[in-house]
């Protein structure tokens, strides 16, 4: 483990120094191609199947039953008279309860179906917990959780559009709904029931996802400071950079959140059957996830998007463009420069064979030689007599 955070480590700074980077905003069609084919998916199931609204929506009663030894199917073969056009939800609660939830409109029999229940089960009544819930209360919890939706996303937009600009303000509230619109689908999708802890859950999770989308668009607006003073890198990949380096602090952040989450989903809600633990540890953990989604493939390759737009980000990707097209240029000059001199220069084992005896390679200098021969300096060879004394 000790060498996988060291690992991990390693990679985060060479993320940061950008030593190492992963093109996300360059690949965004492809992002944004799977953000479009989940979205489908979670809308399909949304308009086809539908959510399925738990007993404090639809209005209903709610059995506790007390007594340890009594199964699921016990339950549902002693209710199954009194179920009404609904299915009724029967849930084993721990090892010593069961819970049984009939969506009725009609309260007239509440009290005959938990003498029943009494009876069928054998089970003194008085471990018969019973509660009558009404549709009115789920109503009123609906409306109130989507006017602290509304009111919630015109602050963020206001305080983005004033702390950052109000392009980062768009690609934070498409990132926000995005990641409601699947945690709904995905709800839809199974048939979990949408109970007051899932509407807690989905507030919950705007403030994370908000919360990391962030923490990217504050260092991406550092990486992308001044940027118009330079022609070597565009705004999307000074964008990119800045991702880059916050990559590992969002997965870290992720999965630091998400650990907890799954113990109350897992744990608490699975082995433990705590109903209201449950939804919005469900919540949560889809919302978690498809945050850390949109806040690396969704919010910044958007926010990108829309700032290359701009007059100013064109002219410089026209100016970076035309600065890296003069150094390829330059760069194939140099190249061609140094094959034509290495084309030139004799190799060694040939400069041997056709010296003379003064060491000078065969036709340097001669007429029929066609020209003159430039020669390497490790070739030249100053003060050597040329065969003819001076007397």
């Amino acid at each position: 483990m000790m060498a996988g955070l060291s690992s991990l480590r390693t990679i985060g700074h060479r993320l940061y120094t950008g030593e190492v980077e992963y093109d996300f905003v360059g690949r965004k069609k492809k992002w944004y191609a799977l953000s479009a084919l989940i979205l489908i998916l979670a809308v399909g199931g949304l308009l086809g199947r539908g959510l399925s609204q738990g007993i404090e929506f639809k209005g209903g009663a709610v059995y506790t039953v007390n007594q340890g030894g009594i199964s699921v199917a016990q339950a549902h073969e002693a209710i199954e008279e009194f179920r009404g056009e609904h299915e009724p939800i029967i849930q084993k609660v721990g090892k010593e309860q069961v819970r049984i939830q009939i969506a009725s409109k009609d309260t007239g029999k509440f009290n005959e179906i938990r003498d029943a229940l009494s009876a069928k089960l054998g089970v003194p009544a008085d471990k018969v917990d019973a509660e009558l819930v009404g549709p009115s209360w789920g109503k009123e919890i609906s409306n109130k959780a989507l006017q602290g939706l509304l009111i919630f996303m015109v602050l963020v937009t206001i305080y983005l559009a004033v702390a950052f600009e109000w392009r980062m303000a768009i690609a934070a509230l498409v990132a926000l709904v995005h990641d409601i619109v699947i945690t709904i689908g995905v709800y839809a999708l199974v048939g979990f029931e949408v109970t007051p802890g899932t509407v807690i859950g989905l507030l919950t999770i705007l403030g994370y996802s908000l919360y990391d989308t962030v923490v990217v668009f504050d260092t991406v607006k550092e990486t992308t400071r001044g940027i118009t003073k330079q022609n070597k890198m565009t705004f999307s990949e000074a964008a990119n950079r800045g991702l880059n380096q916050t990559l590992v602090r969002s997965i870290n952040t992720s999965v630091v959140a998400l650990l907890p989450v799954a113990s109350l989903l897992f744990v608490g809600g699975g082995l433990l059957g705590a109903g209201m633990l449950k939804d919005i540890a469900l919540s949560l953990f889809v919302g978690l996830a498809a945050g850390a989604f949109s806040s690396i493939f969704i919010a910044t390759p958007l926010y990108a998007d829309l700032k290359e737009r701009t007059p100013e980000m064109r002219a410089l990707a026209k100016r970076v463009e035309q600065h890296r097209a003069a150094q390829a240029k330059a760069a194939a000059r140099g190249e061609a420069g140094d094959a034509a001199e290495a084309s030139d220069a004799p190799a060694d084992g040939d400069a041997d064979d056709q010296d003379g005896d003064d060491g000078e390679p065969a036709g340097a200098g001669s007429a029929g030689s066609g020209g003159i021969r430039r020669q390497p300096a490790r070739n030249r060879r100053a003060g050597r007599p040329s065969g003819k004394r001076k007397h």
